[in-house]
Order: structure tokens, then C-alpha cells, then sequence
């Protein structure tokens, strides 16, 4: 290792002067992990190892010691063995659910709604959690390693709310799937949701808050956000845009079986996990956590005019809690 190289690893801070020594830290993180059975070492691509090191500020011991930690977590959870008629009954109200189009960075988009909570078990809700997101990942561009959460808060009642799942949610988000969070849409929030964001946000390393934007429906701000993220001709009309189609659980399900069976052929290594690293993640709209400052917290809320009449859910009594987790 060069004498560059062991001093910026010694601190994993400040910014890396080429991608030369980018790819030196990458080849010694892996050199670090050793021999791994075939699944595990299609996961650490060059792009993968990347993420960890950008989550863990270039620190070689640090990233490694994150991604042991995940690739023992995925030796044993198997989450690329997951399999939609294991966890269907979790989506039968659309809580979460991948929408069929990218947005315009071509990143994929889930669609959280913590008004739609259908089940209590946290394991089942984590379980499908993981199961979208590994589903998210297999339907990212060849360019792009990164996705978009919309979270609508149409029937979110605080009251109803799981800290508990909440929590777990935070924690296997930000341990097993970092910088994989582009930006975070929080559509109309109740006021009162700023209460429980000031406890959840502790719980979120502060390069993943601030990808967190509140967004309402009737500001001309917030539109322009939307507009900047999404074809509006695509984009449902609950959100601000022209589709007047919604979630339909039927078609959801069908389509899910079709990623399904792509599942086997994503972990070989001629189809490969290892995508070309991203070209596109210093021009994408609100990513900036490799340039920012951990300490800029100072826009996290906006008091803009809400209301929207959003498509009810299948049941507006069930208990919210995928809402704010970040990874």
C-alpha cells in the first residue's frame, strides 16, 4: 500500500485525489475479505466495495468491517432467496411497491405507504422490506446503483406508529444496503410527523438525512422538485402528476413473478452484479453526502401549504412503520 494510501486510510477522511487511489482502497478491501463463496463474491463488485467505503468515509478497517458484517448477514438471511409468494399477503394494500418506470436519473422508484400497514409481525414486515429492496436493485439501470423512495402519507396516523419496526428498519437499511438511497420524498407529511422525525433521525447516519426532502403538494417548490425527479406524464396523479392509474395488486403480483424468475440469472457471473461504477452520482439532484459537511442539518423542514386527496387505502386503520428509515 502506498504511503498516500496508509495515511488516508488511517483516518478515512478528506477527499481522495484520484481515481487511482480509489481503486487502491477497493483491491485492499477486498484483498481483506479473502476467498468468498461464488454468491458473495459477485455482491463485492468494485462498485459494491465503493459503497461501503463512501458509507464509511474511505476507511479501509471501517468499510471492511461493514462488509463482513453484511455478507455474514447475507450468508444467512439469503435475501436473494426471497420470493414473492412468501411475502405477497404483506403487499395486498400497496404499502410498498416498485413503480414500473425509473425516474430521470434512471433510478429506480418505491412507493412507501405507512398508512397502508396491513400486518404486526416484524419479521414478516422486514422481510418484505428486504425483498423490495433486493427487487429494486435487480431493476436498477446497467449505470445506476442508487433508487428513490416516495413516501406518501395519505392515512399515516401517529398514534399507530412502531418504533420498534422502525428502528429495524434503520438498522438493516444502513448495515446491509448503504448509499443505495438517492433521495427520500416525504409527500405531505402531517405536521405532527416532525415530532416522531426529530426521534427517528439519531437513529440515521446525517449523509442519509439529508437526503430527506418534504414535499407538498401545493408549493411551487416542492413541485419543481418532482418535476426535476420524475416525467410528471408518468407519475401518478396521488403525487402530482398526470397517471391516473394507482396500485393494483393483481397486476403488481404478476409482475413480480416475472422479476422472480430473472433472480437466478442476476447472480451468475455473466450477467453479473459488478455494473460499471456510476458516472452520473456528482450531477444527481440532492446526492451530495461525499461533499457535504455532516454538520449542515439545517433543512430538513418546510412550512408549505398542504393538502391532497389521495386514493384511500384498503384499510386506513392499519398500523404505520416503514416511514423514515434511510440507508
Amino acid at each position: 500500500m502506498s504511503a498516500a494510501l496508509k495515511k488516508s486510510a488511517s483516518n478515512g477522511h478528506g477527499k481522495l485525489s484520484s481515481f487511482e487511489e480509489k481503486q487502491e482502497k477497493i483491491n485492499e478491501v477486498r484483498r481483506l475479505l479473502g476467498p468468498l463463496p461464488d454468491k458473495l463474491s459477485i455482491f463485492c463488485s468494485d462498485a459494491s466495495i465503493s459503497r461501503y467505503l463512501r458509507a464509511r468515509n474511505w476507511n479501509i478497517k471501517k468499510a471492511t468491517k461493514m462488509l463482513k458484517e453484511t455478507l455474514k448477514w447475507r450468508s444467512e438471511y439469503k435475501p436473494e432467496e426471497i420470493h414473492w409468494e412468501e411475502v405477497a399477503h404483506e403487499a395486498e394494500t400497496g404499502k410498498i411497491y416498485r413503480l414500473n418506470y425509473v425516474d430521470k436519473y434512471g433510478r429506480t422508484v418505491l412507493v412507501m405507504r405507512p398508512g397502508c400497514q396491513n400486518t404486526k409481525s416484524t419479521k414478516g414486515q422486514i422481510r418484505y422490506l428486504v425483498y423490495c429492496m433486493e427487487n429494486a436493485i435487480l431493476n436498477l439501470s446497467p449505470e445506476q446503483e442508487q433508487m428513490v423512495w416516495l413516501i406518501d402519507f395519505h392515512g399515516f396516523n401517529m398514534s399507530n406508529i412502531s418504533v420498534k419496526v422502525t428502528k429495524e428498519t434503520a438498522r438493516v437499511l444502513q448495515e446491509h444496503y448503504p448509499e443505495r438511497l438517492g433521495v427520500g420524498i416525504l409527500y405531505n407529511p402531517p405536521k405532527i410527523f416532525e415530532s416522531f422525525w426529530m426521534v427517528v433521525k439519531p437513529f440515521l447516519e446525517p449523509r442519509t438525512s439529508r437526503k430527506v426532502k418534504f414535499v407538498y403538494p401545493d408549493d411551487p417548490n416542492s413541485k419543481k422538485i418532482m418535476e426535476e425527479l420524475f416525467d410528471m406524464d408518468k407519475l401518478e396523479v396521488a403525487f402530482g402528476g398526470n397517471n391516473q392509474t394507482s396500485f393494483n395488486f393483481s397486476d403488481y403480483a404478476e409482475m413480480m413473478r416475472e422479476d422472480d424468475k430473472r433472480i437466478p440469472t442476476f447472480w451468475t457471473r455473466e450477467n453479473s452484479l459488478v455494473n460499471p461504477q456510476p458516472t452520473l452520482a456528482d450531477s444527481l439532484p440532492f446526492d451530495r453526502a461525499d461533499t457535504e459537511s455532516d454538520s449542515d442539518d439545517s433543512r430538513e423542514y418546510n412550512s408549505f401549504s398542504q393538502g391532497v386527496d389521495s386514493e384511500e387505502c384498503t384499510d386506513s386503520s392499519l398500523v404505520a412503520n416503514h416511514s423514515s428509515s434511510g440507508a
